[in-house]
């Protein structure tokens, strides 16, 4: 799944959903692990997977915005994937 999801916290919360199921229990995923890997568009092997121009067209912007969370994202993205998630 790729996320393009404004903070750390919001990022970790759609990949845990996604990977083990609703934390909150209150969702229909609820005790669900969809076992689904999560990824965020600035992630650099997602940026560098996509069409330059229509990368900076489409996520330029957004990315400069969040810029001073990228590597947060990032960081809890990757704990969430290597089953850290505590």
């Amino acid at each position: 799944m790729i996320l393009g999801t404004p903070s750390a916290e919001s990022s970790k919360l759609y990949a845990v959903t996604v990977s083990e199921g609703d934390p909150a229990w209150a969702g229909a995923l609820a005790g669900v692990p969809l076992n689904i890997p999560a990824f965020h568009v600035l992630e650099p092997d997602v940026k560098d997977a996509a069409d330059e121009a229509v990368y900076d067209t489409e996520i330029g912007i957004s990315a400069m915005a969040l810029e001073p969370e990228t590597e947060e994202i990032i960081e809890s993205l990757t704990e969430v994937r290597n089953g850290v998630t505590a």
